[in-house]
C-alpha cells in the first residue's frame, strides 16, 4: 500500500559522433516516456568545449524550437527532431574545429522526474587530412580488383597480337628472295649470251676471208 509508482524517462543519444569541416552534421537524440507527450515537454541541448570549462545551452524546445542566439553556435543549430516521434535531434551547420567538444541531449516530460542524460563527444576533422575505407567500399575494391586485372592482361595481350599482324602485314609486299636473285642472274645470262654472239660472229668471219 505505501509502494508508488515512479515515473521515468529513457533517453539515447550517439556517444560519438565524427564530422567534416564545412559539412552539415547530426547529433541524433531519442526519448521513450511512460507518460504522453504534451506541451511542458521540455529538450535542452548543452555544449562544453573539448578544453573543458562551462556547460553553455545553445538549444531549447518547449512547443517551438528556440536556437541559441549568441555565441559561437549562433545561426548554426536547427531542429530536426519531432517530439511526437520521440525524437530531439538537432543539426549544426558548418562545423569547425573548435566546435570539438560534449554535447549534451535534456528531455524533460512531466510528470516524468526520473532520467538518464546521454552524452555525444563530437570529433571534427579535415576531410583531406582524413582518409577512411568504409566496410562497403572496401569489399568493392576486393570484388572488381581482380576484374580489372584481368581485362588490363587481356588487352596487353591484345595489343601484342595486333602488332605482331601488323609486322607480318608489312613483310607481305617485300620481294622474295627469288624474285631478288632472279635479276642479277638474268643480267648475268644476257652477258654470256653476248659474248657467245660476238665469238659466233668472229669465228664466221674468219671462215669467209680463208675457205680453205
Amino acid at each position: 500500500s505505501g509502494v508508488c509508482n515512479v515515473l521515468s524517462l529513457e533517453i539515447k543519444a550517439s556517444p560519438k559522433v565524427r564530422a567534416f569541416v564545412g559539412e552539415e552534421v547530426l547529433l541524433k537524440c531519442s526519448f521513450k516516456s511512460s507518460s504522453p507527450i504534451t506541451e511542458r515537454l521540455v529538450v535542452d541541448w548543452t555544449y562544453r568545449p573539448l578544453a573543458g570549462g562551462q556547460m553553455e545551452t545553445i538549444f531549447h524546445y518547449q512547443s517551438v524550437p528556440h536556437p541559441t542566439t549568441a555565441g559561437k553556435f549562433k545561426d548554426r543549430i536547427s531542429w530536426v527532431g519531432n517530439v511526437a516521434n520521440g525524437d530531439a535531434s538537432i543539426a549544426i551547420q558548418s562545423p569547425t574545429l573548435s566546435d570539438n567538444g560534449t554535447f549534451i541531449c535534456g528531455v524533460k516530460n512531466p510528470p516524468d522526474v526520473y532520467h538518464n542524460i546521454p552524452q555525444t563527444v563530437l570529433v571534427v576533422t579535415e576531410r583531406g587530412l582524413t582518409f577512411q575505407l568504409t566496410s562497403a567500399a572496401l569489399l568493392s575494391i576486393l570484388v572488381f580488383l581482380p576484374s580489372i586485372l584481368v581485362v588490363v592482361l587481356l588487352l596487353v595481350r591484345m595489343g601484342r597480337k595486333f602488332r605482331v599482324m601488323k609486322e607480318k602485314g608489312k613483310c607481305g609486299y617485300k620481294k622474295s628472295s627469288i624474285e631478288v636473285s632472279d635479276e642479277p642472274e638474268h643480267t648475268d645470262t644476257a652477258g654470256c649470251g653476248g659474248k657467245l654472239r660476238d665469238w659466233c660472229l668472229n669465228c664466221v668471219d674468219t671462215d669467209e676471208e680463208d675457205p680453205y
